[in-house]
């Protein structure tokens, strides 16, 4: 590896790099990613996706019980090794900005000022009514006071935000409306069948457009909204570096590739770079 860190390093080192990451730079902070080693592709329960979450009050219903208790697992990762990196090259003035999939503001707790949040942050809650934006702690202490005698036990952890528990359980669980206009309350994320917002992907397209290197951490780019910026970095001529544990859809397009944990990865190029 250091061969090929010593290539990254050479490649960073002329700076305005744009980092784009995925959840395997987060499963070091105790979030199991989707694909990778500790990876929850074969969970138990499908992602929920907007349509199901928008149209059947059952699911809906289950899917806050999960992520309710999700949350409190989420709310207490803290960042590791391969966030505080980031941060600190961005400090340095080698990263100009960080465009994640992740959806547990890690970046942003390890000092990473220019974050763009693709799919969203799972701490914030948005009314799908009047647009009322809440903080989720807030209604995490709604939900907790309507469902004070309601318990459940964990089966699994999932990346994004929620667990598996048991079917006898979630049938029990009260979800609570906007408190301004009554109408539907949802996590301020992109789910499946969601379209990221048009604004968002602006952001990030100039981001990719005015880097001078693209250095992919964490992600298979299975989905389109992260793939679509490497691509783009392809286009325009600008070398994609990508740092991943296993193959992801960006391999060929890639200068330089380094399979190994983000966390190691990430802190031994900022050692070179900075010293």
């Amino acid at each position: 590896m250091d061969h090929d860190l010593d290539a990254l390093a050479d490649l960073c080192g002329a700076r305005r790099v744009v980092v784009l990451s995925g959840a395997g730079i987060s499963t070091e902070s105790g979030i199991p990613d989707y694909r990778g080693p500790s990876g929850a592709a074969q969970r138990r329960h499908a992602p929920m996706t907007y349509q199901d979450f928008t149209r059947d009050p059952v699911a809906r219903r289950r899917y806050w019980a999960r992520s309710h208790v999700g949350w409190r697992i989420m709310r207490r990762a803290r960042p590791n090794a391969g966030h505080r990196a980031v941060a600190a090259l961005e400090r340095a003035g080698v990263v100009s900005a960080t465009i994640t999939q992740n959806v547990d503001g890690l970046h942003q707790a390890a000092g990473t000022q220019e974050v763009i949040d693709l799919h969203g942050r799972l701490d914030l809650v948005v009314c799908l009514g009047c647009a009322t934006s809440m903080s989720r702690s807030e209604l995490d202490e709604r939900l907790s006071l309507v469902n004070a005698d309601w318990r459940s036990s964990v089966t699994a952890v999932n990346p994004d935000g929620d667990v598996d528990l048991p079917e006898d359980s979630l049938d029990g669980f009260t979800v609570v409306d906007c408190p301004a206009c009554g109408g539907l309350l949802k996590p301020d994320v992109v789910y499946f069948g969601e379209s990221v917002p048009p604004a968002r992907v602006e952001a990030a397209n100039a981001r990719v457009d005015d880097a001078r290197a693209l250095l992919v951490v964490g992600t298979t780019l299975t989905t389109f909204s992260g793939r679509r910026l490497v691509t783009r970095a392809v286009r325009m001529g600008t070398p994609v570096a990508v740092v991943n544990q296993g193959a992801t859809r960006a391999d060929e397009l890639a200068l330089i590739r380094l399979d190994a944990p983000a966390g190691e990865a990430l802190s031994a190029l900022a050692e070179r770079i900075l010293g």
